[in-house]
C-alpha cells in the first residue's frame, strides 16, 4: 500500500499544532517550575531566578521543616486523607451497588433526592448549625463524616456496576451467595478501575481541603491540616520570617516572606505530584468504562 505524501498545508498545520501544544504545556508547567526554583534559591536573589535556582540552597526547607507545627499538620492531613478516602470509597460503593437493585425500597425516591444534592445546597450557616447539632465541630470527624457519601461518586459507581455482566452475579446467587458476599467477593474485585478513580478524586480533595478546617475547627490547633497551615503561612509570612531570623541570627542565607510562601507551597504540592502520575491510567480507564451507559 502506497501512502501519499502530506501536502504542504498539512505539514504546516502539523507543525503549528505541535508548537501550540508545546506552548500550552509550558504555560501549564512553568508556574509550578517557577515556585520550585524559587524555593531553592537564596531569598536575597530569588526574584531574579526565572529558569534555574540562584545560589542553590536547602535552607528554606530546613527552617520550615524545623517548625513543630509542620509535622503535626502533616500527620493530620495524611490521617484525614487515608481515612476519609477509605470511608468515602466504601460508602459510595455500597450505596451505588444498592441503587442497581430494582427491589431496593424507595430506590427511585432516594436516588432522586441524592441527585438533587448536586444542584441544591443548604448553605454555609445551615451546614455549620447542622454540624454543631451533631457535635462534630472542633473534632476530627468533621473532616470525614460529611464526605462518606458523594452524589457524583455514587452515580459513577452505579453506572459502572450496571455495565458489568449480570450473569456473573446471577451465577453467584444460584450458588447460594448472599448480597454481602457478592459485593465483597465479586463486585469489588471487578470494580477496581472505578474504585481507583474515586480514590484519586477523594484523596486529592481531602489533601487539598482547608476551608472546613478554617470554618469548623478554627478553635482546635491540634487539628490543623497542612493546607490550612499553608493558608496561615501565606497570610503571616512576614511575621514567620522575622521569627526565623530571631531564632537563627547567624544564618548565611537570607530567608524572605517570598521564600517562605514558595517553600510551603512546594511541601504541600509534592505528595500529589509523586502519586498522581502512577494512578492516572486508572482514572482514565474508570471514567471511560463508567461512562459506557449514559
Amino acid at each position: 500500500m502506497i501512502v501519499g505524501r502530506e501536502s504542504p498545508t498539512r505539514k504546516i498545520f502539523n507543525v503549528a499544532n505541535v508548537l501550540l501544544f508545546i506552548l500550552i504545556d509550558i504555560m501549564c508547567l512553568y508556574p509550578l517550575w517557577y515556585i520550585f526554583i524559587q524555593s531553592f534559591s537564596d531569598g536575597a536573589r530569588a526574584a531574579h531566578a526565572l529558569v534555574l535556582p540562584i545560589d542553590f540552597t536547602l535552607e528554606n526547607y530546613r527552617v520550615i521543616l524545623e517548625r513543630k507545627d509542620i509535622g503535626h499538620a502533616l500527620f493530620i492531613s495524611v490521617a484525614r486523607t487515608v481515612s476519609g478516602t477509605t470511608l468515602t470509597v466504601l460508602g459510595c460503593m455500597m450505596l451505588g451497588y444498592l441503587f442497581t437493585k430494582q427491589n431496593m425500597p424507595f430506590r427511585k425516591f432516594m436516588y432522586r433526592m441524592l441527585t438533587i444534592t448536586m444542584y441544591v445546597g443548604g448553605g454555609l450557616i445551615p451546614t455549620y448549625l447542622v454540624y454543631k447539632s451533631y457535635g462534630i465541630n472542633n473534632t476530627f470527624w468533621v473532616y470525614i463524616l460529611p464526605c462518606i457519601v458523594d452524589a457524583y461518586y455514587v452515580i459513577l459507581i452505579k453506572t459502572y456496576v450496571e455495565s458489568l455482566p449480570a450473569s456473573v452475579e446471577e451465577s453467584a446467587m444460584l450458588d447460594g451467595a448472599g448480597v454481602f458476599t457478592i459485593f465483597t467477593r465479586i463486585i469489588l474485585p471487578m470494580s477496581l478501575p472505578i474504585i481507583a478513580t474515586i480514590a484519586i478524586y477523594a484523596s486529592v480533595g481531602q489533601w487539598n481541603a482547608w476551608f472546613d478546617n478554617h470554618i469548623y475547627n478554627i478553635n482546635s490547633k491540634d487539628l490543623e491540616t497542612l493546607q490550612y497551615l499553608l493558608y496561615k503561612y501565606m497570610n503571616e509570612a512576614q511575621s514567620i520570617t522575622q521569627e526565623i531570623k530571631e531564632k537563627n541570627p547567624g544564618m548565611r542565607i537570607k530567608v524572605t516572606p517570598r521564600g517562605v510562601r514558595m517553600t510551603i507551597t512546594m511541601i504541600t504540592t509534592i505528595p500529589v505530584l509523586c502519586i498522581y502520575p502512577f494512578l492516572q491510567r486508572y482514572l482514565i480507564k474508570g471514567l471511560l468504562i463508567g461512562a459506557v451507559k449514559g
